[in-house]
C-alpha cells in the first residue's frame, strides 16, 4: 500500500503506519529493527496495552497528536504519534520514533 515511500526505508528513525482499523500497513527498516515482533498486517492491539489502545482511539477521533520521550535499555527516544489524513479524513496513525542523546541541546530561537 505504501511502497512508494522508499525514501523512508533508510532514514535513521523508525516510521510505523497503521490504518484506521489499527492494522500496521507500513514499517520502514528502522521500525522493523525496533519492533522485531511486529510486522505489516499485525494489529496494534497485539503490541499495545488496553490503555494505549484507548489513547490511540482518542488520537484518531479527536484528531490530536501525542508526543513524549521514553527510555528503554539505555536508549532514549522521542516519540511522535499523529493521525494520518487523506482528503481531510483520518485514515490511520503514524508513529515516528527517533533515538536522541541523553544530553540533547535545546536552542531557544526566540532568544537568539
Amino acid at each position: 500500500m505504501l511502497d512508494d515511500v522508499l525514501w523512508a526505508n533508510e532514514l535513521q528513525l523508525a516510521i510505523t503506519v497503521a490504518d484506521i482499523n489499527d492494522t500496521i500497513v507500513y514499517m520502514n527498516e528502522k521500525s522493523k529493527l525496533a519492533y522485531p515482533n511486529s510486522k505489516v498486517g499485525d494489529q496494534l492491539a497485539g503490541c499495545h496495552k488496553q490503555v494505549s489502545m484507548e489513547k490511540i482511539d482518542t488520537f484518531k477521533t479527536k484528531k490530536v497528536s501525542n508526543t513524549y520521550t521514553v527510555q528503554r535499555n539505555g536508549i532514549r527516544k522521542f516519540i511522535h504519534q499523529t493521525p494520518w489524513y487523506k482528503d481531510g479524513i483520518v485514515v490511520g496513525l503514524v508513529e515516528f520514533s527517533i533515538e536522541i542523546p541523553t544530553d540533547i541541546p535545546h536552542i531557544d530561537r526566540d532568544k537568539i
